[in-house]
């Protein structure tokens, strides 16, 4: 479609942008919200893709004398990084190669399995090897009103490794991390050679899946004070309630821990696509951020006050992943978020399997939004994880009190769609896409798209791992005539006395008679 082309009653807008770390200011910053503070001014991206190629292939080797041995060896298969886009600012990509190039495989006393497993002391409370306990801890501590007691389970392996927190539900109103870890702690998760049997972990798992206890109760963002959780770490004793719920959170629950995953939703009137956000030149996050195997990484320096920022600048690996919308359950976005802790405590080797990762990844240091330049009602033609074209229309905009007229926000130029609006009332300024250019490789993407062009983001496809199909079972009563399963089976053989073969007992089976040949 031509972005410039207009009709009577119809207006085309194409360029109602803003970048998304200096236009965007909410009064009431939401944990996906832009004030995510940018590492370059500059939108960038980056493919990585991983293939293995031929070392000889393409290349012709100087002419060398035969061998005489008669077998042949096997050209060696070399593993190589093919970037398919340079575009993060080079000052970006060195400070995080530089990162990654310092960084060593850590190993603390603690995790040393000569060492021994230790019980696990949280809050009082003792976790013994090899098991898990479920408990409530107050989030205040009061002897009048409510105390705000939230749910916590550990898993205390039965091999000594590093620590792992799951934290969800920091705002009340999203339910993608809540219901992520009510998952991870079904049966099907964590019975006896599942993958969360606390017999088979290395290490220490922590989940709390709802937090701001308070807000979940009544639907809403933030506690009771108005104020946003997210914003308030570490924490102050003495101070507002969710600064001291802030202070109780962070030391008590997330201190001592290794790695952080926190789980959330966008805010609400809108809805992400599943995606991870990490700080990558901070190598621990960075490994957590890539293990988590989905396609879309924002490279973004975490706000202040958010438990991210503060882990993160605790020496802990920390990464936020978002996914669906407030006040609604995206079964995709979970499974993803599933699939994704599962991926990272599989990397740390705090349980037993291998990782699955994306076919490539898309590796982002800025972004911008598209905005309504006209204010009404709404209508979105995409959705998160929609792919564009230049002058795609996203949606239009119209409004009751003027028939007849209508305004289209028309796709700059190609990219990426992470979050989309789900509120139909805008008035002009208003974000309705967080917008992911992609310069280069687009076809790359495409090749990953369903017919609507919407990204299909990895391991969203697969069953559910903890669901588990009801199987009816019959139970036949009786007794093997013989004393076994083949007993009866060719008597004859049995009553020639040979020998047994078989691992079967009671069965034997005969040996072949063979005629001797004699010259005559």
């Amino acid at each position: 479609m031509n972005p410039s082309t207009s009709t009577r009653g119809h207006i085309h807008v194409g360029y109602g942008l803003g970048k998304v770390m200096e236009d965007e200011k909410p009064t009431s910053p939401s944990s996906d919200s832009p004030d995510d503070e940018p590492v370059e001014k500059n939108p960038a991206l980056e493919v990585e893709i991983q293939e293995q190629v031929d070392s000889g292939s393409k290349e012709k080797s100087p002419s060398k004398k035969k061998k005489t041995s008669s077998k042949r060896k096997p050209k060696p298969i070399a593993k190589r990084k093919v970037r398919l886009a340079h575009e993060l600012p080079s000052k970006r990509r060195r400070a995080i190669k530089e990162a990654m190039e310092d960084h060593k495989a850590e190993h603390k006393d603690e995790w040393d399995r000569s060492s021994g497993v230790k019980t696990h002391v949280l809050m009082r409370k003792r976790i013994k090897p090899g098991t898990m306990r479920s408990f409530t801890i107050p989030l205040l501590d009061t002897n009048l009103g409510d105390s705000w007691n939230i749910p916590i389970t550990v898993i205390n392996g039965s091999r000594p490794g590093p620590t792992v927190t799951i934290s969800a539900g920091i705002h009340g109103d999203e339910l993608t991390g809540p219901s992520a870890c009510s998952h991870l702690l079904s049966n099907t998760m964590t019975d006896p050679v599942r993958a969360l049997d606390p017999q088979h972990v290395a290490g220490v798992i922590r989940i709390l899946p709802i937090i701001n206890l308070p807000g979940y109760r009544n639907m809403q963002r933030d506690f009771p004070d108005g104020r946003d959780l997210n914003r308030e770490f570490p924490g102050r004793i003495k101070g507002s309630t969710t600064a001291r719920v802030a202070y109780r959170v962070w030391n008590d629950l997330i201190t001592g821990t290794d790695y952080l995953v926190d789980l959330h939703s966008a805010a609400k009137g809108r809805s992400n696509m599943p995606q991870v956000r990490a700080y990558l030149s901070d190598a621990h996050s960075n490994i957590i951020a890539k293990a988590f195997g989905i396609e879309v990484i924002l490279d973004s320096k975490p706000p202040r006050g958010s438990l991210r920022r503060v882990a993160m600048e605790h020496g802990i690996g920390a990464l936020t992943y978002e996914g669906g919308g407030a006040d609604s359950l995206d079964q995709e976005s979970v499974q993803v978020a599933v699939n994704g802790v599962l991926n990272v405590l599989r990397t740390l080797h705090v349980i037993p399997g291998n990782p699955t990762r994306p076919k490539f990844r898309l590796l982002a240091s800025g972004s911008t939004w598209l905005r309504a330049s006209e204010g009404g009602l709404l209508d979105m033609h995409v959705e998160p994880s929609s792919v564009v074209q230049q002058g795609d229309v996203v949606a239009k905009i119209t409004d009751p009190g003027t028939p007849g007229l209508s305004v289209d926000i028309v796709a700059p130029k190609d990219g990426l769609l992470i979050c989309t609006a789900t509120n139909p009332f805008v008035t002009a300024g208003a974000p309705v896409g967080h917008f992911l250019p992609l310069a280069k490789h687009l076809d790359l993407v495409l090749d990953q798209c369903d017919e609507e062009s919407r990204f299909i983001v990895a391991g969203s496809e697969e069953e559910p791992v903890w669901r588990e199909e009801d199987i009816d079972e019959i139970s036949l009563e009786g007794e093997w005539s013989g004393g076994s399963v083949d007993a009866e089976w060719r008597n004859e053989w049995v009553s020639n006395g040979a020998g047994s073969e078989s691992g079967e007992a009671g069965e034997e089976i005969p040996r072949r008679r063979t005629k001797k040949k004699t010259n005559k």
